[in-house]
């Protein structure tokens, strides 16, 4: 009996104990349920602010939340509408403004132009202007002949103009045509297009019509529209770098929301695409130059040293500082600059390769009529250029299997291609 009593008493110790475990168990469930709970209808509350335009009696507003609801109710929840910027401001032109159209007794833009969105926001137009988003790319794919004198100064007057890009990559726009590039190459780089009152941009690439939230435009999904793909991966090599892998973890819970220039770690704990570039971040004050803080121009066939590079370096490197210590990011910058210098070096070999067709007349006049020009073409505009973006974006993957193994496989069969072409050129004397 002695035995079966200590038995029975064990017996109940454990199931004391068990009992006690799925209580704690269930407690600490519920605390993290509740957690959770309030994070998310914190989050709700701030996302979805009151409607502004509820109780508007503005004729446009009245009209178009019969026949267009649903841009009514995107700008009411705008801080624009909270504002009490109204549809007219910057809608709303005198008659025989380019581009206008007659509408219900007055003149409108079915889309406002960058010189509407300088009327408020001056200082942001000004450092748009002088960024490759301005134009250098939309002369990137359509050319510099259209454009008007006054646009051409604006152009060669910019850092990237200095590049001439309509001479290296337009010939593609033309051979697709307009039926093709109207969804590929004007949809991105049409970013710099003027518009018919002259002014050039189109703010709403970056900022979609009509709620203009902050969160839309910092968030590296609105980057992924153009910077993706073999030329210019960004999106892909931010996914897989330290950075993106921190914003796809915890990026939820970031203060997507914060005033503009007054951004810290607490609201931004790793780098986005605009914190890095365009953010008011630390001691760095926002911008809307996304070159500003560049150090090279990496998009070239060569990459050369921008001309206000140390400068540019300052300023994203205090960006840096915010995370990061000085010893980090010096060792960083110049392995960085050193793989920049050898994907350089691997792209002037490319041309001592090819220098031989040249000059002796064996290569066409026309681009990419022979697949000799295809293979010059990505090696640097596909391959060269994504494993510098590899380098300084921190994404291995990139740098080496979509970039330095690319870029050697496209040098050996260059040679080959090459010597077949000299070598039937010598057997046809």
């Amino acid at each position: 009996m002695g035995t079966d009593r200590v038995s029975n008493v064990v017996r109940s110790s454990r199931l004391l104990i068990i009992g006690l475990i799925i209580v704690i168990v269930l407690l600490g469930l519920a605390v993290v349920m509740m957690v959770i709970g309030t994070t998310a209808a914190e989050k709700s509350e701030r996302d979805i602010r009151p409607n502004a335009l509820a109780r508007s009696l503005d004729d446009c507003v009245i009209c178009h939340g019969n026949t267009t609801p649903g841009i009514v109710l995107q700008y009411g929840r705008s801080t624009m509408a909270a504002a009490e910027v109204a549809c007219r401001d910057c809608h709303e032109v005198e008659e025989g403004y380019p581009g206008a159209v007659e509408h219900e007794g007055t003149f409108v833009l079915r889309q406002p132009t960058a010189a509407r969105c300088q009327q408020c926001h001056e200082a942001e137009v000004d450092q748009f202007l002088q960024s490759r988003h301005a134009l250098p790319a939309y002369v990137a794919y359509a050319g510099s002949q259209d454009l008007t004198p006054e646009q051409l100064l604006e152009y060669q007057a910019i850092p990237e103009g200095s590049y001439a890009p309509d001479k290296s990559r337009n010939a593609l726009y033309a051979l697709e045509g307009q039926d093709v590039t109207r969804f590929a190459c004007e949809a991105c780089h049409d970013i710099g297009k003027p518009s018919q009152d002259g002014s050039t941009g189109q703010c709403k690439k970056c900022h979609l019509r009509h709620m203009f939230t902050l969160e839309q435009a910092r968030k590296p999904e609105t980057c992924n529209y153009c910077h993706i793909g073999p030329d210019h991966p960004q999106w892909e090599i931010y996914h897989e770098s330290p950075h993106g892998i921190a914003y796809a973890t915890s990026g939820d819970i970031w203060n997507w929301e914060a005033d503009a220039g007054t951004l810290t770690v607490d609201d931004f704990p790793a780098a986005t695409c605009a914190l890095c570039h365009f953010g008011g971040f630390g001691t760095t004050e926002t911008t809307h130059d996304v070159g500003e803080r560049l150090t090279w121009y990496l998009f070239a066939p060569i990459s050369e040293r921008r001309p206000s590079w140390e400068d540019n370096l300052t300023s994203m490197q205090s960006v840096c500082l915010q995370c990061h210590n000085e010893n980090m990011i010096s060792y960083f910058y110049n392995a960085a600059d050193k793989a920049t210098e050898a994907v350089n070096a691997w792209v002037v070999e490319s041309n001592e390769i090819i220098a031989p067709l040249r000059d002796a007349g064996l290569l066409t006049a026309y681009p990419f009529d022979e697949p000799i020009d295809f293979l010059y073409f990505e090696l640097w505009h596909h391959w060269g250029r994504t494993a510098k973006f590899g380098a300084w974006m921190q994404g291995p993957d990139y740098t080496q299997w979509h970039g330095a193994y690319e870029v050697l496989s496209d040098l050996a069969e260059l040679r080959e291609m090459v010597d077949t072409k000299l070598h039937e050129a010598q057997e046809e004397e």
